[in-house]
């Protein structure tokens, strides 16, 4: 005998479901962990991929969280996300750059980039990179007579940080864009330790921004993103294609906490920029310290590009120089405990960083110490913790420099 079985419930444990219908919506933003997006026909796929219809397929080619966070993070860089202009989230600050360089160029184009890049940059461009068919040349970004003199006839690309790392450095953007407008060549700008608030570049003639968003942006050391966006709607998509294509995208849960953390960035940036200033001026009274680079300070090599360009605003980065090598700097670093020793920037906590052990360590010593980089080298993340802990703290931490027993 068989039942008929036609007017049973169709639903299965194992069968997905629409969400509740309901009046009211959730007030932060949900978390869409899926990878894949379903669609009522193929002719409503076809309208997704055309852009004809707003929707997803698959999330390496993007998904809400993504896009909600990229929308915003345009926005706060000077962009019309309602009129389509907009970037892609990517998997770390190196993927973004990366993202650009292998959506931009092809074999045979010479890059012209700053010399005091983030250290990993500095290897894709002359390590890795040459492998790829791309050339590289690096020179000072606060020189743009420099720069001009190492542009080739097959220069593609220029690509500076508007604040260095970890030397804090300052780039000529100004005199870099007219150079790059002349010249044709596309103009890609780091905004990580200035942040939106600090600078805009595309209101500066840059054509490409970039950020390491796992930094102050997100804020909190628990998010690894990064993110680009190009004002030429073509090389947007060329640069998004790439992360597509290379597998560069962000995952769902790293937009999720970025958004959030973004929610305090205001806050943030005051409080720790505030704080970098006050750190500073404390530090350069301390005895076995050499010298101390905050950018607009008086003795900073490029005052006045800092002045002109960040108007005040001259990030949340300290970085200072001790008289001592490696065994003083350890003395430094376990005097200072209660302050994260961590190759990071950006946490909510003030956080050092040496750069010699750290970011810079593939360079040789005499490269390191070509970009001001020496062994006593420390950079400093400030955080929003209260100024005088910090103080007491850095005190402490430098005075232990000089006591080999420490």
């Amino acid at each position: 005998m068989t039942s008929d079985n036609s007017n049973q419930d169709s639903r299965s444990v194992v069968r997905r479901q629409e969400p509740p219908a309901s009046v009211t919506r959730p007030l932060v933003s949900p978390l869409s962990p899926s990878v894949v997006f379903r669609a009522e026909d193929a002719d409503a796929l076809d309208a997704v991929y055309e852009g004809r219809a707003a929707g997803y397929s698959y999330a390496r080619e993007g998904h809400p969280n993504a896009s909600l966070l990229a929308d915003k993070l345009a926005w706060m860089e000077g962009l019309d996300p309602e009129n389509g202009e907009s970037g892609v989230m990517t998997a770390s600050g190196m993927a973004a750059v990366s993202a650009v360089l292998l959506g931009l160029l092809k074999s045979g184009d010479h890059i012209v980039a700053g010399n005091q890049l983030y250290g990993r940059c500095l290897r894709l461009l002359t390590q890795d990179l040459p492998r790829l068919g791309f050339e590289a040349s690096l020179v000072d970004a606060s020189d743009a007579a420099a720069v001009a003199a190492a542009l080739r006839p097959e220069t593609k690309l220029l690509l500076v940080e508007v604040v260095a790392n970890p030397t804090l450095r300052v780039a000529d953007v100004k005199g870099l864009a007219t150079l790059a407008r002349a010249r044709g060549l596309i103009f890609v700008v780091d905004n990580t330790f200035t942040t939106p608030r600090g600078f805009q570049p595309f209101a500066h003639g840059a054509d490409v921004v970039v950020h390491s968003v796992t930094k102050l942006l997100a804020g909190h050391s628990d998010a690894m993103l990064g993110f680009v966006a190009a004002k030429d709607p073509a090389q947007q998509q060329q640069i998004t294609e790439a992360v597509v294509t290379w597998g560069l995208n962000a995952s769902p849960f790293d937009c999720w906490l970025a958004e959030r953390g973004l929610n305090t960035f205001d806050l943030r940036f005051e409080r720790a920029q505030a704080n970098a200033k006050a750190l500073a001026d404390h530090l350069r009274g301390l005895a076995g310290v050499k010298r101390v680079l905050y950018p607009g300070e008086d003795d900073h090599p490029d005052r006045d590009l800092a002045r002109d360009l960040l108007q005040g605003n001259y990030s949340h980065m300290v970085s200072f120089e001790l008289e001592t090598g490696r065994a003083g700097v350890n003395r430094f670093l376990r005097a200072a405990g209660n302050i994260a020793f961590a190759p990071t920037l950006g946490d909510v906590a003030t956080t050092i960083s040496h750069a010699a052990s750290s970011s810079h360590r593939a360079l040789s010593e005499p490269e390191r110490l070509a970009l001001g980089i020496s062994e006593g080298f420390i950079r400093v993340s400030v955080g929003i913790e209260d100024i005088e802990l910090l103080k007491r703290e850095f005190t402490a931490a430098v005075a232990a420099v000089a006591q080999p027993g420490a």
